[in-house]
């Protein structure tokens, strides 16, 4: 099922909303990862920055078959040979990742969806121990250039009461603004 609201803009503009690999540095994802997952890689503006950090597999997965041929054939382009792109409706069929299995998981712009704590369970599952959750959105902002409908945007803490609903440990320094549009939070999975 493709997430309402989800249209993209052209890979110019979008790319120019954000430093991905400084993005991945705030949340500490540039030390010790070794296998992650990208909810919705889109146009791999995240994908290839963390395969140039994790010592395993990024897990890049998309709905739309076209993002994943753009995906795959970037990391040809720049010999990123630990991605593994896929087709997948990880909404309705889950990510397909065992238990406990990822050091991170990315939901950057996605939690706009009709089932945001799902989507966090998911995550949770596939997540060991102290794993963690990196969430991106739009600010809940009516100016922004982009991003889902105001009455479906979530604010931040509407995603924090949805990833302690989904089981996540959330403590306050986590939250980051990620100018100019967009704010992130950062969640961990409890070791027991």
């Amino acid at each position: 099922m493709k997430v309402r609201d989800s249209g993209m803009p052209d890979e110019e503009m979008w790319s120019g909303f954000f430093d991905p690999a400084q993005v991945l540095t705030i949340f500490g994802l540039d030390r010790g990862v070794q296998d992650l997952v990208e909810f919705g890689c889109g146009y791999g503006t995240f994908t290839l920055a963390a395969a140039g950090i994790a010592a395993g597999t990024v897990h890049a997965l998309d709905i739309e078959p076209e993002m994943v041929d753009v995906v795959r054939q970037k990391c040809r382009e720049a010999g990123s040979a630990n991605v593994q792109a896929e087709v997948r409706d990880f909404v309705a069929e889950g990510t397909g990742l065992a238990d406990n299995s990822m050091d991170a998981a990315l939901l950057f712009n996605i939690l706009h969806h009709e089932e945001p704590v799902a989507l966090m369970r998911e995550a949770f599952r596939v997540l060991k121990p102290n794993g963690m959750l990196s969430v991106i959105h739009w600010n809940y902002d009516s100016t922004t250039p982009r991003g889902p409908a105001m009455e479906i945007r979530p604010r931040p803490e509407q995603c924090i009461d949805w990833g302690r609903e989904a089981g996540f440990r959330f403590d306050e320094h986590n939250r980051y603004d990620l100018p100019p549009y967009h704010y992130g939070l950062l969640f961990r999975k409890p070791f027991a």
